[in-house]
């Protein structure tokens, strides 16, 4: 029955139209980093708008959304294949099957989006319900299943005058402001007026957007280092300890920061039979504290931690990665899984890294920070989760896994979102770039690029005041898409002359 009902949706869709949306949504996908190439974004999204008002059925419609969906994530997240390449002769094998399993799952969200747009509502009512709904689904995609927020509309904006409304509305905001901008051109045939009018209201909303106050330094001065250890040499016996010395040498050199900044694991052991190393690195880095990176093990459990060393070289305080990466630092029911050899690539052992406790805040030396362990600093709902508001974010992390194309910059668009967002600075220690100081507006104040092994000593930039979205997170943009949805619904039949 399910594929006689695609079979009829096929047909319905045809040819054209399927193409359509599959190469729009690849089209779309080129406005994300390191391309950004804008112009094909209204194009793509009117594409979309003109598929689900020429849909023949919800069928049809979700198939097409589908399509545009695998189009998008199949080319956005190419990157996802790089991990597979730091051991090829076992993992290779999967790179193909991952890029398609993982673009065709997250395309699932879009083609319900479409198919519930072409369900319930009709004509031109389907371009407001269908932005609204295709919210719904991002947010869906963010929260749900651990979520995945990687490439969200959002993300297109950085460094436009559009990213000004992030400190207002969020990702989901900025999303769902680009939907309404664009998706109604797909009506140009039809109504030139009504299809002209929401990208003029939207481009309105972001020239009177203010932007961020101007950054003020500190006296504070940080110290981040980037050893740039290849992921396949980072823990191979015979040069693991090559990038911790090298990371020594970058803390030494004159004059002397107030605090030094290491990556993700850029300790090869764990912390519980460190002493004798942290000793070592506390002494190299003329005993200024130094936070870094660290595996440690409590309890049978390990953990993916970013550990402060005071200035003799013992942990002062300890964060515990909370938000884990699925398949990469663990996998679901890890235990009897390894059983079968198949371990998340990140951590050999049995079920993978145990979560944190959740967001929490480190006194540091140069004031409160709230910090992130890689791929945390995708979820902007997890940066709004500390009780109290930090001076700072710190994120570590070894973007390495990501290889030398368009993951490591895309990690970075969604680092500089979170400090632009909350109004705060961030310090970004990669372990392979891009390692930066991220001013509270989201620009680089400094950077080390990608593929380079260096420091840079980087003033502290002091915090800009609460903004609007730290305060609310995403509820006013969820509530607002509910109510687009509902009055795209129930709207018209409220109308309707009754008989």
């Amino acid at each position: 029955m399910m594929s006689l009902g695609l079979r009829q949706a096929a047909r319905q869709l045809r040819l054209a139209p399927a193409a359509l949306a599959l190469g729009s949504g690849a089209l779309l996908s080129l406005a994300l980093a390191p391309w950004h190439m804008l112009p094909g974004l209204p194009l793509a999204l009117a594409a979309a708008g003109w598929l689900v008002l020429q849909a023949a059925s919800a069928r049809a419609s979700c198939l097409a959304g589908w399509l545009f969906g695998l189009g998008y994530f199949a080319f956005g997240l190419s990157w996802i294949i790089e991990p597979f390449q730091i051991d090829p002769d076992r993992h290779a094998w999967m790179a193909p099957f991952a890029l398609v399993f993982l673009a065709a799952g997250l395309a699932l969200f879009w083609g319900a989006a479409f198919g519930i747009a072409a369900r319930f509502s009709r004509g031109a009512l389907r371009i407001p319900m269908l932005a609204a709904v295709w919210s719904l689904a991002e947010f869906a995609r963010a929260y749900l299943l651990t979520g995945f927020p990687w490439a969200a509309f959002g993300q297109f904006w950085l460094d436009t005058p559009a990213a000004n409304l992030l400190p207002w509305t969020g990702p989901q905001g900025l999303a769902l402001l680009t939907l309404a901008a664009f998706l109604p051109l797909g009506l140009l045939r039809k109504n030139s007026a009504a299809a002209l009018l929401p990208p003029a209201l939207v481009a309105a909303a972001i020239l009177a957007a203010p932007a961020p106050s101007a950054t003020e330094l500190t006296s504070k001065t940080v110290r981040i280092v980037q050893p740039n250890a290849p992921q396949n040499l980072k823990w191979h016996p015979d040069h693991r300890w090559e990038f911790v010395r090298r990371a020594l040498a970058f803390s030494a050199g004159n004059p002397r920061p107030d605090l030094i900044v290491w990556p993700e694991t850029a300790v090869p052991q764990l912390l519980n039979y460190a002493e004798d190393t942290l000793q070592v690195i506390a002494e190299g880095a003329g005993r200024v504290p130094v936070l870094l990176g660290i595996q440690r093990e409590e309890g049978g459990a390990y953990y993916n931690s970013a550990v402060l060393l005071d200035s003799d070289g013992l942990p002062a305080a300890t964060y515990d990665k909370a938000h884990l990466v699925p398949f990469g630092e663990y996998v679901p029911f890890g235990n009897f899984m390894a059983r079968f050899g198949i371990h998340g690539f990140a951590s050999q052992a049995g079920a993978g890294y145990a979560a944190g406790p959740g967001a929490q805040l480190l006194d540091l030396p140069i004031g409160s920070a709230l910090p992130l362990i890689c791929y945390e600093a995708v979820f902007p709902h997890d940066v709004n989760a500390a009780e109290t508001r930090p001076d700072m974010l710190v994120q570590i992390t070894n973007d390495a896994w990501f290889g030398t194309r368009s993951g490591p910059y895309q990690h970075l668009v969604q680092a500089r979102m979170r400090a632009l967002e909350q109004g705060l600075p961030m310090i970004r220690a990669a372990n392979t770039g891009v390692s930066a100081m991220i001013a509270p507006d989201g620009t680089l104040l400094d950077r080390l690029p990608l593929g380079e092994a260096g420091f840079i000593d980087a003033p502290l930039p002091a915090p800009l005041p609460p903004t609007l979205y730290s305060r609310t997170g995403d509820w006013p943009v969820f509530l607002l898409c509910l109510i687009i949805a509902g009055a795209a619904i129930f709207l018209p039949r409220a109308l309707a002359p009754r008989s």
